[in-house]
């Protein structure tokens, strides 16, 4: 478990990802660069785009300003960003790679993902993916969205073992089947949408261990999440909330308010179910 922002977790490679990360999602390319490099001035070390978010180039200023004022070097970044797997041949998915790349001014990725299995439309990007990590271009490959039979089906070929599968995951959808599954293949779970876009921020059961711990709906809920190892992208455009997202390393929830978290749980998704979402 993580005791603070820059903690770091061990993926099946070896290689090393900040536990709490800032994602960018629906953002807009010109208000990224500002975000993410007050997400870096902030203290967050992880940033997480993708390719269909369309803010990769502010992204990529946003990392070299935060890196600038921050006095930190590429290496204190940890950058990961996804393929929008429109049924990608090897050759497309090589090609997308290169001008995520191209777009975030980096020479190299730390994490890439598939973004959506996309009715199994995923082995030859897989392919791809592992020639683009032997290749020494990225320094981890995993997937995102992708359920167990997915998941099954790319474990029959796949030479190099996803270290992430990034997911919708919030107490109100908990995955505890699929979470356990990646831990028996040393898959590391990412949660995306830990808020459920905010319509856990006024429930009444999270509200009141809130207020019994004197903190915010959202850390009680990210807190949930740390305990259980699970990793998380958070999202906000102000300061001030990227502050009171981080701040959910002073305070520990009891084995009772674990539990009545956990009772939330109703399947719920806010965004695609990856069973029967494609976009060919």
């Amino acid at each position: 478990m993580i005791h603070s922002l820059t903690d770091k977790v061990l993926l099946n490679n070896q290689v090393e990802i900040p536990g709490l990360g800032l994602g960018v999602f629906q953002i807009s390319d010109e208000m990224t660069e500002e975000v993410v490099k007050n997400g870096i001035l902030t203290g967050y070390r992880l940033i997480d785009t993708a390719q269909i978010y369309g803010n990769e180039i502010g992204t990529g200023k946003g990392i070299a300003q935060g890196l600038k004022e921050a006095k930190l070097e590429r290496k204190d970044i940890f950058v990961t960003s996804k393929v929008w797997n429109d049924h990608l041949s090897y050759s497309e998915t090589i090609a997308a790679f290169n001008q995520s790349l191209e777009r975030l001014g980096l020479e190299y990725l730390d994490l890439y993902l598939i973004h959506w299995p996309g009715f199994g439309a995923f082995d030859e990007s897989w392919r791809a993916l592992e020639e683009l990590y032997k290749e020494g271009k990225v320094r981890a490959i995993g997937v995102s969205n992708f359920e167990i039979e997915h998941l099954e089906h790319l474990l029959i070929y796949a030479e190099v073992i996803p270290v992430v599968n990034q997911i919708e995951l919030h107490p109100k959808l908990n995955q505890k089947a699929l979470r356990e599954y990646c831990a028996q293949k040393g898959i590391k779970v990412q949660a995306w949408s830990p808020l459920m876009q905010g319509q856990l921020l006024t429930n009444e059961v999270i509200l009141g261990i809130a207020r019994a711990l004197n903190k915010s709906a959202a850390q009680v809920i990210l807190r949930w999440a740390i305990q259980q190892e699970i990793l998380l992208n958070v999202k906000s455009v102000k300061k001030e909330r990227m502050l009171a997202n981080s701040q959910v390393f002073d305070f520990h929830l009891s084995e009772a308010q674990m539990q009545l978290i956990d009772a939330l749980n109703e399947d719920l998704r806010v965004g695609p179910n990856p069973n029967t979402f494609d976009f060919k």
